[in-house]
């Protein structure tokens, strides 16, 4: 397995001079994802982590409900020139009785670590297809949202040395966070940690708040809600469909949250003192 890193020589210029010296940055390799042999998707991701992202995101794609459904999840194929497994390539074989997702032709080609499956399901048809109702705690004080973000931040640990990755984690109501993945993709760290909880059984995640580094995408609403999540914080903006997804689903959807404040779109009645 490659690193989430890699070193590359840079020219910085600062105080009017240039200095040479190497930096890091965050690694960024196709992933191929094969079900019974057959190519479903490539996406780009940060290496690692990789059969947490597959199992969160065929469980985005209705694929798949828990980790029952999948019997073996292994690399194949994919050499560098040196005959060396590149281990860009992973093959699925579902359980007896489900059947194998047809390939969409618009996701045949790689898809970019800014977005995942944008546009590919109406929000009725999401709808219809989580398996939960919207969970996520039961209410959440302002201290705790705002201190969310600086607490995602101190365990970005390939952010810290790059400055170049999205994070995802679980909260509860509490504060404390578990499950922090990072990832070049925003919607590849949610499906390493939706995948990590689907492995480890704790699906519906009723009881927890999703934080992620980035902007609230249609996307990133989409996978929480059909993991049983309620709450969605994002550091940055959310998208309109964002949002409207997020009323149709009655999810609490709160983005620009800084140590200061931030903005509850939808779904009020889980924070404190929004009601109003």
């Amino acid at each position: 397995m490659r690193r989430g890193t890699t070193r590359t020589k840079i020219a910085r210029f600062a105080a009017g001079d240039f200095t040479y010296r190497e930096d890091q940055v965050a690694g960024e390799e196709p992933l191929e994802i094969r079900v019974g042999g057959k190519q479903l998707s490539v996406t780009m991701r940060t290496p690692g982590h990789d059969v947490e992202l597959v199992h969160g995101f065929l469980h985005a794609e209705g694929v798949i409900g828990g980790r029952e459904d999948i019997l073996v999840a292994r690399y194949c194929d994919g050499v560098d020139d040196q005959g060396r497994n590149t281990y860009n390539v992973i093959d699925i074989a579902l359980a007896a009785g489900l059947a194998d997702p047809v390939p969409d032709r618009s996701r045949a080609v790689v898809t970019s670590s800014a977005c995942g499956v944008c546009g590919s399901a109406s929000i009725d048809s999401i709808a219809q297809r989580s398996r939960y109702s919207p969970g996520g705690p039961a209410r959440l004080t302002p201290d705790v949202i705002m201190a969310l973000p600086e607490a995602l931040r101190v365990h970005q640990k390939t952010f810290a040395r790059t400055g170049g990755i999205h994070a995802a984690a679980l909260a509860t109501q509490a504060g404390s966070l578990s499950l922090i993945r990072e990832d070049v993709g925003r919607h590849n760290a949610v499906d390493k940690v939706i995948g990590a909880a689907l492995l480890s059984d704790q699906l519906p995640l009723s009881e927890h708040a999703l934080v992620v580094s980035s902007r609230a995408s249609f996307e990133l609403v989409q996978k929480a809600v059909l993991a049983g999540i309620g709450t969605l914080i994002a550091v940055s903006a959310p998208s309109s469909l964002a949002v409207e997804l997020a009323t149709e689903t009655e999810m609490t959807l709160i983005g620009f949250t800084r140590q200061t404040g931030f903005n509850v779109y939808t779904g009020h009645h889980r924070v404190v003192g929004a009601e109003a």
